[in-house]
């Protein structure tokens, strides 16, 4: 049930599939914005220097930003649970009390739910003890702010690596761009997979997609 998932504590992974995608294909987007807009012509080693620690410097800021982003939505979804049960046991009727419950369901779920399935429900979620009373960040919220992170930095090394190795920055941009073409595409591929697409045209979407957007973020400036 959705208000109330984060009041448990149901293993699972630091961050879902659908979650860490997102967070790669934006580490893609900021690091491309770097390497696009990098002008190879009279490019010397000092220049590429500068390269690596622009682009690093700004996706390790981001991927503070982002971690810090996370840690406040894990602390707002755990709060709003806290406040639908809360809201649920004190409920003035059975009627508002599947209203609550309903509010919190996929409204396909709740199209083949009867009145006697949700006041199971709501009888079992009044048994439900040892809650707390007010949110808090825990372990597996942290583990998540680091891993949003490490994705954001650890995404933009693959790109930047022939800088870093071929001493001509011209064949170094050229295998920059192909890494972050197939890595743009691997995300669309796993994006596709997960969200039930097909997973070739994701890619190949995903592709065009990530251009358009480092075309728009280095034409306004970013």
């Amino acid at each position: 049930m959705i208000m109330f998932e984060n009041l448990t504590n149901r293993p699972k992974g630091v961050l879902e599939p659908m979650d860490r995608i997102p967070e790669i294909l934006f580490a893609l987007i900021m690091v491309l914005t770097f390497t696009c807009s990098f002008s190879v012509a009279e490019a010397g080693r000092e220049d590429v220097r500068t390269l690596l620690i622009g682009a690093m410097g700004c996706n390790l800021a981001w991927g503070i930003i982002d971690a810090a982003f996370y840690l406040m939505g894990s602390f707002s979804m755990f709060g709003q649970g806290i406040l639908r049960l809360q809201a649920l046991t004190r409920a003035a009727s059975s009627d508002e009390a599947h209203r609550i419950i309903a509010d919190a369901l996929p409204p396909v779920l709740v199209s083949v739910l009867s009145p006697a399935d949700l006041e199971q429900i709501r009888e079992k979620l009044s048994r439900v003890s040892g809650l707390p009373a007010r949110p808090h960040l825990r372990k597996e919220d942290w583990l998540g702010a680091l891993g949003v992170f490490l994705i954001v930095v650890l995404a933009t090394l693959p790109v930047l690596a022939p800088f870093a190795v071929i001493v001509n920055a011209r064949p170094a941009l050229r295998v920059s761009n192909g890494i972050a073409v197939v890595m743009l595409f691997m995300t669309g591929y796993a994006f596709g997979r997960h969200a039930g697409a097909r997973p070739m045209k994701m890619g190949l979407a995903m592709v065009i997609l990530g251009s358009v957007l480092v075309a728009i973020t280095i034409i306004l400036g970013g």
